[in-house]
């Protein structure tokens, strides 16, 4: 039997997720981040005066690196315990340094500030994938701005508008998130080097009751690991309300692309615009014609996975006891990295499907033109009325009219006759031909156009030029 075929693989690691993502939320990242955290601490409290050497601190960093995981995972099957398991095994590389590794130190040292660690480089990678789905969205709003399109309220026939004016309304909703994922990026803080629960009372030891030395430990830490500060006061961890809050931003990610897919979906129906479709890819099983909008409902199938995980940190926070209970860790390891490795999925999903997005502009127009009489009927009272009209009558003579061009429509199945209807109306003092030229798209599509031109420059361009750096990612989606 090859290999995993006989137990439970995760599919956000097999089909959906990156492999920089995965590399974030991997054993390896983690224990090299605990290695890290370790030579902060040791050159910390060595340049507060504590008795460790050059030496050791050197015999540490040489060895920041090649973790040997075989002696680690020998020593947890004895002690039950991970972090000492991997401080003995650092300690059997480093004989030197054996004695000053972890101290005084509690596990939530390495296991929280890793977690912050973690987060904060995932989140960088979602900012980094959202940015370019911006991109994407920017560009097709762009080149489609002033193509006319049926708008919809309710899923009802309403006042057209533009593709490019309707992909706007989705790239705010990114936008929005983008600020979100901003101000909490800009938040995060380590939780330092607070001992078991958060008094620092074994700092306060170590440094023979001096205070001033005591505050200096986790500012000093938070420099070397990259980090403005530490949170100012904690019970043994950091608060769980600060997973809540990046998690929270993840279901608000995956809400967008939610919008957009079903928007797409709907669209797809309609045959006016369609997601990627491969050269061999397969519809339906049974019905070989069929195109199905396949990633767009795979980006909602996965976001609504995100938008309830979103639920476990907040639940998590509220459950807490005092300085610190262990019923976060379970739900943690589970809920942190599979949000983030499906948002991941979803947004190289939205990369794919906006970057292929084929649009069908005589499909767009059949549709547009089928209703539009009913959209011009306003503009053609108002001639009436300029022509000496009466307002009152003729409103109720088109009501009249649009319910049995309508009805025609609906009932017997022929084309919207309206146009032919009015021009028979002597009250509306007009021609078929005259009316005919009234039924240009681009009459009736408002400030669309100038308001993609204005949200493209005003708004999104300046967020793509401050994260210009960020750009140029293509998404390759696995299955």
């Amino acid at each position: 039997m090859s290999d995993n075929m006989d137990r439970y693989v995760s599919p956000l690691s097999e089909r959906y997720a990156s492999r920089e993502m995965q590399y974030i939320f991997s054993p390896d990242m983690k224990f090299r981040t605990w290695r890290r955290l370790w030579i902060a601490l040791a050159e910390t409290e060595k340049e507060l005066g504590l008795p460790i050497t050059e030496e050791q601190i050197a015999e540490l960093k040489a060895h920041a690196e090649d973790i040997n995981y075989e002696v680690a995972q020998a020593r947890e099957k004895e002690v039950r315990h991970d972090v000492m398991s991997h401080v003995y095994a650092y300690g059997v590389q480093c004989p030197k340094a054996k004695g000053i590794i972890h101290l005084g130190a509690t596990s939530c040292y390495v296991g929280d500030n890793t977690d912050i660690i973690v987060m904060t480089e995932a989140l960088k990678l979602v900012k980094k994938k959202l940015v370019n789905v911006l991109a994407e969205l920017a560009s097709f709003a762009g080149k489609y701005k002033d193509l006319p399109t049926l708008a919809f309220t309710h899923f009802q026939p309403a006042q057209p508008t533009t593709v490019g004016k309707r992909a706007t309304l989705w790239m705010q909703e990114f936008y929005l998130d983008l600020e979100d994922l901003d101000y909490v990026l800009s938040t995060m803080k380590l939780l330092g080097s607070k001992g078991t629960t958060g008094t620092q009372a074994s700092f306060l030891e170590l440094f023979d009751g001096d205070m001033d030395k005591v505050n200096a430990l986790d500012p000093m830490i938070a420099e070397k690991m990259g980090f403005q500060a530490c949170y100012p006061v904690s019970g043994q961890t950091y608060s769980r309300k600060i997973d809540t809050r990046v998690l929270n931003v993840l279901a608000g990610i995956a809400a967008s692309a939610t919008k957009m897919s079903n928007d797409i979906r709907l669209l797809q129906h309609l045959k006016e615009v369609e997601e990627p479709f491969e050269k061999n890819q397969i519809g339906s099983s049974a019905m070989a014609y069929k195109r199905n909008p396949m990633r767009s409902e795979r980006i909602a199938s996965l976001s609504r996975y995100v938008i309830a995980d979103a639920l476990n940190p907040a639940i998590t926070s509220a459950t807490q006891w005092f300085e610190r209970t262990l019923d976060d860790s379970a739900n943690k390891r589970l809920s942190v990295p599979e949000g983030f490795l499906a948002v991941d999925g979803i947004l190289d999903l939205c990369l794919n499907v906006v970057d292929g997005l084929v649009v069908y502009p005589k499909v767009i127009e059949k549709r547009l033109m089928s209703e539009l009489p009913f959209m011009a009927t306003e503009n053609i009272m108002m001639d009436a009325v300029k022509k000496g009209g009466d307002r009152q009558e003729l409103h109720e003579k088109i009501r009249e009219l649009s319910m049995e061009a309508g009805r025609r429509v609906k009932a017997e199945g022929k084309d919207n006759n309206l146009l032919e209807l009015i021009a028979q109306e002597p009250m509306f003092m007009t021609t078929a031909e005259e009316l005919t030229e009234t039924m240009d798209p681009s009459k009736y599509i408002g400030c669309a156009p100038a308001q993609v031109e204005s949200f493209l420059k005003d708004v999104i361009g300046p967020v793509l030029e401050e994260n210009k750096e960020l750009l140029g990612v293509k998404a390759e989606i696995n299955v």
